[in-house]
């Protein structure tokens, strides 16, 4: 199977690839040179119906496979994965701008993904509960939902979709996924067309794609899917809690970070320097994780910075498709405004700048920030973009006071010769997830991953994946006549 955008451009419901009835076109563009990558004409309320209910049916058989067939299917999916390397990293270049150092690490993390959802059905297990009535016997199955309904984000959308998909799957259930406009093949119809051809039965994963003024609330409303996966930013992650909520669904949502790293005193300096740098300029700034700020004790702050400026100063921009670029574009010009305006408004309240890479279209060279309070704009907002803010602090106390002067709480790191001490540090940053040496930007496919605070609620991968798709349902069975007091 090679993969053709020409054939990615529709609507995949009931196991069909077909146009959307909304009647409007969503023109998909490559975010560096600004060419048509592919037009879709958009799904409708009508569509959205259509896709659970197709989901809903295609459930109630596929819960019946036998586990072993399941597997099968999700290892048939990795190797046509393997088989088509090339031709994905081509599209995430395309589409969304992705270097290839960031495609081979996107294409990494959904093979991880998979393999794992691949132990899954084996594990829809039970147990025998002892019970405080005579000749009686609990049972607890572990059982699908249902129909999983599934929104991603532009940013890593192949693997934060598949994320979601391949577990919900996995435990029996129907899907409904859609995937941001912006990355409608890569995190959605590339998607679908890696399933089918692996042999997912019809009608169990749909994609829709279209912009939520087409559909309004009408996908989180549904009456059909039980659970809504969310990757995205935090204020449409609060609307669709509040909607879930009425609706008595339940939630994922994984949403935005402002992640610190901490560079202590006795840390190495170069590795401190090498995992800020991969941390806060991988795919351009646009992940969850990326380090947004880094806080540094004064004793090393000097060095630190002018080794971190050094490095950023090295760093090729330009063309994803060049295999030796780091930074790529932005996914808009939208984003590089919002970007600029939060490294000036920082700059008017202070900060230095060490370090600033030209502007070319929706390429944006990194920038360094430097002398940084916590305060400041680039501290307290998530700069989605190649722009680091760095702050120097006098004590362990205070690197940790400000690290958790945040909203968010998605992952951090911290940088000491001393492990034992990066461990009692990182377990009092209010974060998710911390790291000791090491970058923010972590994934495992058996590690639970997820925040705190305005970061979102719930955690994938692993035995946490199971539990989030998944509902345990409780079966007493009466051996012996039961004796009622009346």
């Amino acid at each position: 199977m090679a993969f053709d955008f020409s054939t990615l451009n529709k609507q995949y419901i009931d196991g069909t690839w077909r146009d959307g009835r909304s009647g409007k076109v969503y023109v998909d563009q490559n975010p560096y040179d600004e060419t048509t990558v592919a037009e879709f004409q958009m799904a409708s309320i009508e569509d959205v119906d259509l896709a659970c209910q197709a989901a809903q049916r295609a459930q109630k058989e596929w819960a019946k496979v036998n586990p072993f067939e399941k597997r099968e299917l999700f290892e048939r999916a990795v190797q046509i994965i393997d088989d088509n390397t090339e031709s994905i990293a081509r599209v995430i270049a395309d589409e969304i701008g992705g270097t290839f150092v960031k495609a081979m690490i996107e294409i990494m993390l959904v093979k991880n993904t998979l393999k794992e959802a691949a132990t899954y059905p084996m594990r829809m297990d039970g147990r025998i509960i002892p019970a405080s009535i005579p000749g009686k016997e609990n049972r607890l199955y572990r059982l699908p939902v249902g129909v999983v309904a599934v929104l991603s984000p532009f940013n890593f959308p192949f693997c934060l979709s598949m994320r979601a998909v391949a577990p919900a799957l996995a435990c029996g259930n129907g899907v409904v996924l859609k995937p941001n406009e912006a990355s409608a093949i890569t995190g959605g119809t590339m998607i679908a067309k890696i399933f089918e051809e692996a042999g997912l039965p019809k009608g169990l994963l749909n994609v829709i794609v279209t912009e939520i003024g087409q559909i309004g609330d009408s996908f989180i409303e549904h009456p059909i899917p039980k659970v809504i996966s969310f990757t995205g930013s935090t204020p449409v992650g609060r609307h669709i809690g509040e909607v879930a909520s009425r609706n008595l669904k339940r939630v994922g949502l994984e949403l935005g970070g402002n992640s610190a790293l901490v560079v202590l005193e006795d840390a190495d300096i170069d590795q401190a320097v090498n995992a800020s740098v991969f941390s806060r300029f991988a795919h351009q700034g646009q992940i969850c994780m990326c380090t947004n700020r880094v806080i540094v004790h004064r004793e090393v702050y000097d060095i630190f910075v002018e080794k971190l400026v050094d490095k950023v100063a090295s760093l090729k921009c330009g063309d994803p498709r060049e295999q030796d670029t780091v930074i790529g574009p932005l996914i808009n010009h939208r984003q590089v405004e919002l970007l600029q305006k939060v490294v000036d408004e920082s700059i008017a309240q202070g900060a230095k700048l060490a370090y600033r890479g030209p502007v070319e279209g929706n390429v944006v060279g990194p920038i360094v920030l430097t002398d940084v309070s916590e305060e400041m704009t680039c501290a307290r907002q998530e700069m989605f973009g190649p722009a680091i803010a760095i702050i120097p602090v006098d004590s362990e106390d205070e690197a940790i006071r400000v690290a958790n002067n945040s909203d968010f709480g998605l992952s951090g790191a911290v940088h000491t010769s001393n492990l034992e001490r990066g461990v009692e540090i990182a377990k009092r940053i209010e974060s998710g997830m911390v790291h000791v040496n090491d970058g923010t930007v972590n994934d495992e496919p058996l590690v639970a991953f997820g925040g705190e605070k305005a970061s979102g609620v719930g955690r994938y991968n692993g035995e946490w994946a199971l539990e989030e798709f998944t509902t345990v349902k409780w079966i007493s069975v009466q051996h012996e006549k039961r004796e009622y007091p009346f």
